[in-house]
C-alpha cells in the first residue's frame, strides 16, 4: 500500500477492504464490526441519540485532535440529557493525498476516547473524495446512543430562583484552534478543553443533585447556551461576570483579536442549572471533586426583568445583554 489515502481505497474493492484492516479494524474492532454486515443489531432499552460531523483545521492541535473531537463531542452530547454512551456509529469523509500516517493517528485517538467513556463503535463506513473537492482533509460525523440514567432534563423546565454553573472556563478550545490554525503564538498554555464529560455528569447524578438541564458550551459557548435557554423557557438569565472562569491566555488572545470570549467554544466544559441556591453549592462541591470540574463556579441565576435575554452583570456594577453570537467568528473549530 501507498503511504497516502489514493480513490482506490474509497472504490469498494480491495483496496478498500485494506484500508478497512489496516487503519480501522486495527484500532477499532470488536464484536460488532467483525461481523462485517450492512447493519449491527443491538439491544436497546431507554437511549439518547444524538448526530454531528466534525469539521476542523488543523486536524490535530494542543490538547486533541479530530478524532477525539468527535467522540468526545458526541459522547458529550448524549451525557447532558443523563444518558451514559454506550455506542456510537461513524462516517469517515477522507480526501485523497491524506496520509495513512495521520490517519492512523487519528483513528487510534478517536479508539483511546471510545475507550474513555466504555463504548463501543458499531457500524461505520468510509468514504474517499477527489482532491480538493471535500474541503480539504478528513471529516467525521458520528451518531452517538447513550442510556438514559436521568431523565426528565429540558431546558424548558428552567424557572426563578434556579442556579447556573459553569464546569470550568470559557473559550479553551475556540482561542487554541485559532492559534493553531493561524500559528500564533501566545505566552502560557494556551491548548483546547477536549474532553469526555460522562464521569463528571455521573458524579452529579450519584449525588442526587436537583438537576434541571445540562449543555456542553461547544459553538457559541456560553453565550450560545444561555440564551438558547432563556429562549426555550422564557426566563430572563443573569451572568455575574467577575464568577466566569477564562484564562489569561484566553483573555490576551481576545483582546488581540476582538473576540468576546464567552461566544468561544468549549469542548470539555459544560453549564448546568440546578434548582435552587442550597442545592448548587452541593453539585459545585461535587463538580470540584473531578479534574474536569476544578475551576467550576456558580455564574448566575434565573432571574430578572427582560424574558427570553441573558443579562451580564459587570464587576464596575453595571449590565449588559449578552446576544447569542451571529456571523462567523471562527470557522472550522468542531
Amino acid at each position: 500500500m501507498s503511504g497516502v489515502i489514493t480513490l482506490a481505497h474509497g472504490a469498494g474493492g480491495q483496496e478498500t477492504k485494506e484500508l478497512i484492516d489496516r487503519v480501522f479494524l486495527r484500532a477499532l474492532g470488536n464484536d460488532y464490526l467483525s461481523e462485517a454486515e450492512d447493519a449491527a443489531v443491538i439491544a436497546l432499552g431507554k437511549f439518547a441519540v444524538s448526530t454531528d460531523g466534525f469539521i476542523v483545521a488543523p486536524p490535530i492541535f494542543k490538547g486533541g485532535d479530530i478524532g477525539k473531537l468527535a467522540v468526545a463531542g458526541s459522547c458529550n452530547d448524549v451525557a447532558m440529557r443523563g444518558a451514559k454512551p454506550k455506542f456510537l456509529t461513524a462516517s469517515f469523509i477522507i480526501e485523497e493525498g491524506v496520509s495513512f500516517e495521520l490517519l492512523e493517528t487519528i483513528v487510534a485517538s478517536f479508539a483511546a476516547e471510545l475507550a474513555k467513556n466504555e463504548a463501543k463503535l458499531v457500524a461505520a463506513d468510509t468514504k474517499v473524495t477527489p482532491r480538493n473537492q471535500a474541503g480539504g482533509g478528513l471529516y467525521i460525523s458520528t451518531t452517538a446512543f447513550g442510556e438514559v440514567k436521568l431523565e426528565g432534563l429540558a431546558a424548558r423546565n428552567l424557572k426563578e430562583g434556579d442556579y447556573i454553573i459553569a464546569s470550568g472556563t470559557c473559550g479553551d478550545h475556540g482561542a487554541a484552534i485559532f492559534a493553531a490554525r493561524e500559528e500564533i503564538a501566545f505566552e502560557g498554555d494556551l491548548k483546547s478543553d477536549c474532553a469526555s464529560l460522562w464521569g463528571l455528569v455521573s458524579r452529579l447524578i450519584d449525588a442526587k443533585a436537583p438537576i434541571v438541564c445540562m449543555r456542553d458550551a461547544t459553538r457559541g459557548g456560553l453565550a450560545a447556551v444561555t440564551n438558547e435557554w432563556a429562549s426555550a423557557a422564557d426566563v430572563a438569565i443573569t451572568l455575574q461576570e467577575a464568577a466566569i472562569g477564562v484564562k489569561n491566555e484566553v483573555k490576551g488572545a481576545c483582546e488581540l483579536l476582538g473576540f468576546e470570549p464567552y461566544a468561544l467554544a468549549n469542548e470539555g466544559m459544560m453549564i448546568a442549572a440546578v434548582r435552587g441556591e442550597a442545592a448548587a453549592l452541593e453539585a459545585l462541591n461535587v463538580m470540584r471533586s473531578d479534574a474536569l470540574g476544578k475551576n467550576a463556579a456558580v455564574i448566575g441565576f434565573v432571574g430578572g426583568d427582560r424574558r427570553g435575554r441573558v443579562i451580564l452583570q459587570t464587576p464596575h456594577k453595571t449590565s449588559r445583554f449578552l446576544d447569542a453570537p451571529s456571523g462567523e467568528l471562527l470557522p472550522r473549530i468542531c
